[in-house]
């Protein structure tokens, strides 16, 4: 799991989008389990297992946690079943008949991470999934972010959070004006996290 960390306007959501293919960079490569795939548009690159749980979480709103969980396409090379997911998270099986409308910021954001694994995806991209959460919510997406990494799912993830990013990521990469300004690990960032905090503004 590999973090992305900058502040307001240093490229990092334009980054995910330009791995996903809804932004062309302006150089260099997006490559996939070493095929490069910068040429392809974002409907193949899911069928290749890459997903994006976007920031506004993308729920069906008024469907039930079940029909959210069935209704989207099985794109990607290996697709969850729906028993998996509710073994990984027996949190939406305890709520399946609920609408997501009814579900906390945590559960919705173990929604919206469900719903990728469904489609297929062994590489996630997640922006910013702990904003606006409360503490308890963002030790829940820590650990469903860490039960998808254990069943062999990557996880690129844009997070401001120092503090939970290094309790999840193994590698952290700080960008600056669009480009990769340092590469650390998580004994660097602890280190380092007063200077870091005070460089990102928080």
């Amino acid at each position: 799991m590999v973090t992305l960390v900058g502040r307001n306007g240093a490229g990092k959501s334009t980054l995910l989008r330009c791995v996903l293919g809804l932004h062309a960079g302006q150089s260099g490569r997006v490559e996939l389990d070493g095929r490069d795939v910068t040429r392809l548009p974002a409907h193949r690159r899911a069928r290749l297992g890459l997903g994006w749980v976007p920031d506004d979480r993308g729920s069906y709103a008024t469907l039930s946690v079940t029909e959210n969980l069935t209704l989207p396409p099985r794109v990607g090379p290996d697709p969850w079943p729906l028993e998996r997911v509710y073994e990984a998270f027996p949190a939406l099986y305890g709520r399946r008949d609920s609408a997501a409308t009814q579900l906390s910021g945590g559960e919705q954001q173990m929604l919206a991470l469900a719903r990728v694994l469904r489609m297929g995806a062994r590489l996630l991209l997640c922006d910013e999934p702990t904003e606006g959460l409360s503490p308890l919510l963002v030790q829940q997406v820590g650990d469903l972010l860490r039960e998808a990494k254990r069943h062999g799912v990557t996880v690129l993830l844009v997070e401001q959070n120092l503090h939970f990013a290094t309790g999840v990521a193994d590698r952290h990469y700080l960008l600056a004006e669009g480009r990769i300004a340092e590469a650390m690990d998580n004994s660097e960032v602890r280190s380092r996290e007063r200077e870091l905090l005070a460089y990102l503004g928080i």
